[in-house]
């Protein structure tokens, strides 16, 4: 708070000197104010306002002046990553080595085997001459594998069952049975399939146990056996689990890229589910928000129409950033080096230049995936335009006290019987650029 001397303030006229210091010690508070913000500013203390990091910030790898919490690794969107990205792409018939069709089917552990032994006349090992039947065969009665994977069939002993197909089943029970029967013929079949299955669960219409097909079955096929999904909607996932091992992908990926209807084969278990695919979009779009796919696949240029496009009055074209994290395996490809992050996954932040006319077109062939963050950064003119508003508002609020107090003299002077003073209250200021000072006449 200013206090003046007695002498002045009882003085009406002229009161030059006052005012002077008035507007003198205002100047220098307020270029003390300015000042203090400028240095502020250029510490990283004082932020405008903003929907997140700058486009410098990103390109160095920090925020402001800290350091990034999380690592990541910055790369240009260009032809050849976008080549990268694409082979890639998470695919059924990428994700598992094995995608040969089933192989003839081999007993397991609970599956029912049943045996026909044919001789070639009567009067033989299973056959006698007073009780002859057509054909001369006997029919072991239907008998499991064992826990150790064992049959046992009269006259041949113990037979191992457990891994072999028919065929190989047959030949050993016939080799042990020529020195006995006449002439025998075996026959071997599967009575009861208890293992060798596929699970089918989830959106399905009849979700269960399937056995698997001895012929070569699809995906898509075995879906079928359970109905079909339960919705056909683009929002409808596969997943396929398969030793251990699990990939999914959107059930219309089986549809149009025949190469991830790969084949079934036994103890596969496969689960349809419904997840929307959705992106966020941050910064200087149109919208901002989360955003559903509504298609099985998008683009990046269909994802940036989505959301409104890019606010003209904001935006940096050339500062399209998109989050995404990676396999180590992808982010070598890319040219990253992956030495300073742990982890099987790579946080990546993708550069699109959209300012670049060919950049529309990589941003066309860039597929967007399931949880991808969008971010548009503010143009630079946009944060210096935000900065100069923030010091016109400090600037105004100086200089209310010299017009306070620059009337509050002209009214003392006029009661006191002085000279009539004119004061014109300085216009309002509306330009960073232009510094307004009050004009005082007599």
């Amino acid at each position: 708070m200013i206090r003046w001397p007695e002498s002045r303030i009882n003085v009406p006229y002229p009161y030059w000197d006052d005012l002077g210091i008035i507007t003198i010690i205002a100047l220098q508070t307020c270029g003390r104010i300015v000042a203090g913000l400028l240095a502020l500013s250029c510490a990283g203390c004082i932020i405008t306002p903003g929907s997140g990091p700058l486009a410098t910030d990103v390109r160095s790898a920090s925020e402001g002046l800290e350091p990034a919490v999380l690592p990541y690794a910055l790369v240009k969107l260009t032809p050849e990553v976008v080549e990268v990205l694409g082979r890639y792409t998470p695919r059924l018939s990428s994700a598992f080595a094995d995608k040969a069709p089933a192989k003839a089917f081999r007993f397991g552990v609970g599956d029912t085997v049943s045996i026909t032994i044919f001789e070639s006349a009567a009067g033989g090992l299973f056959t006698s001459d007073a009780g002859v039947r057509a054909g001369n065969f006997v029919t072991v009665p239907n008998q499991a594998v064992d826990e150790k994977g064992y049959i046992a069939v009269p006259y041949a002993g113990t037979i191992r069952a457990l891994g072999r197909t028919p065929s190989e089943i047959r030949d050993e029970v016939t080799d042990k049975l020529k020195g006995r029967a006449l002439e025998p013929q075996v026959v071997v079949a599967l009575a009861e399939q208890n293992t060798s299955l596929v699970s089918v669960l989830g959106d399905v219409r009849n979700a269960g146990r399937f056995r698997a097909s001895p012929s070569a079955e699809r995906i898509i096929d075995t879906i079928a056996r359970a109905g079909g999904p339960a919705t056909q909607g683009y929002d409808m996932w596969v997943s396929l689990e398969r030793k251990g091992h699990r990939a999914s992908v959107p059930f219309g990926a089986l549809m149009y890229e025949p190469s991830n209807n790969i084949y079934v084969l036994p103890n596969d278990v496969i689960y349809l589910y419904s997840q929307p695919q959705t992106f966020v979009a941050f910064g200087a779009s149109g919208l901002q928000g989360q955003f559903k796919f509504d298609a099985w696949r998008i683009s990046l240029a269909e994802a940036i129409g989505k959301q409104g496009g890019m606010n003209d009055a904001l935006a940096d074209p050339s500062s399209v950033f998109l989050y995404r994290g990676e396999t180590r395996e992808v982010a070598k490809e890319m040219g990253v080096d992956c030495r300073p992050f742990k982890g099987p996954i790579i946080p990546i932040i993708y550069l699109i230049n959209l300012r670049d006319p060919s950049g529309l077109f990589l941003a066309q062939t860039f597929e967007l995936r399931n949880k991808d963050v969008i971010y548009t950064s503010n143009a630079a003119a946009v944060e210096t335009t935000k900065f100069l508003n923030f010091l016109r508002t400090i600037m105004a609020t100086a200089n209310d006290p010299i017009i306070y107090a620059t009337n509050g003299y002209a009214l003392k002077a006029a009661t006191s019987g002085g000279s009539t003073t004119v004061i014109t209250t300085p216009t309002p200021i509306t330009s960073p650029s232009v510094t307004v000072t009050p004009a005082i006449t007599r």
